[in-house]
């Protein structure tokens, strides 16, 4: 039988041992709370990282092309002159490729979200492939596949100087009719299309008259195309309308040639 004593030492020994077991209780079930917070935060950033290398792509903007991004921090380099603040492109999208080429995209669609017209500034880099036919590109623009076959649709005289004009083989009034510009000096490709206009030379007048009214807001570090917008501006005409009547208002009328500027077109304007 033990003595008071002892009884008396063995208590705080049991309590000691208690207080232990606790203590390591509580060590072990905060260590594995961090662990599977841990484990939470390092999925959240593999998933942020995964959702980073995804194209940023909207229903608005050209299709993805392998090795171009949107570039959203790049300023416009280029505009249409307006007759009033009010008018600008329904989109203006930046693509850049990491080899140094740039596109700028300009695009309106109508109220239905079709699209009426695009115009691309392709400042060329390492990338560009000398041997990949225009055409095919040009194509991919009008919502075409790349091997639908184009025709020449004939010349229109520009600021820019001669365009040519291309539309998909065998139509013979074509909804939508692309252009294409290519020059040397510098490295640079204007291509589009426009659907506007119910006759062919109401069209190709929408074409000019776009073309004509593409002006340069910055030039960057690249002094030849300062030199080439400058030349260009001494070339520049007005934009004549076509197809409409001579009371009409402002001359814009569903022939127009000045498409951009007619007021039953104002589903065109929107954000830059």
């Amino acid at each position: 039988m033990q003595s008071p004593e002892a009884r008396t030492a063995e208590t705080p020994t049991q309590i000691h041992l208690a207080l232990a077991a606790f203590a390591d209780e509580v060590v072990g079930t905060v260590a594995r709370l961090f662990a599977y917070v841990g484990a939470l935060a390092l999925f959240a950033i593999l998933g942020l990282a995964a959702l980073n290398q995804l194209p940023a792509l909207r229903d608005d903007e050209p299709a993805s092309v392998p090795g171009w991004s949107v570039a959203d921090r790049s300023h416009p380099a280029f505009a249409l002159s307006r007759l009033d603040s009010a008018e600008k492109t329904a989109t203006y999208t930046i693509l850049r490729h990491p080899e140094g080429g740039r596109k700028d995209v300009m695009r309106w669609a109508s109220e239905a979200d079709k699209p009426v017209a695009q115009l691309e500034i392709y400042r060329e880099g390492g990338e560009f492939d000398v041997a990949r036919p225009a055409a095919a590109d040009l194509a991919l623009q009008m919502g075409l596949a790349a091997d639908t076959p184009l025709e020449q649709a004939g010349l229109i005289d520009t600021k820019f100087g001669p365009v040519a004009l291309f539309r998909p083989t065998g139509t013979a009034k074509a909804a939508c009719l692309g252009y294409l510009k290519r020059s040397e000096e510098p490295a640079l490709q204007i291509s589009g299309f426009a659907c506007q206009g119910d006759t062919l030379p109401a069209r190709r007048a929408a074409i000019a008259c776009m073309l004509n009214r593409l002006t340069l807001l910055t030039s960057g570090n690249e002094p030849k195309l300062a030199e080439l917008f400058a030349h260009a501006e001494l070339r520049r005409r007005g934009c004549e309308p076509q197809g409409s009547s001579q009371g009409s208002s402002q001359g814009s009328s569903p022939g127009t040639s000045d498409w951009l500027l007619g007021a039953a077109n104002a589903q065109l304007r929107g954000a830059l």
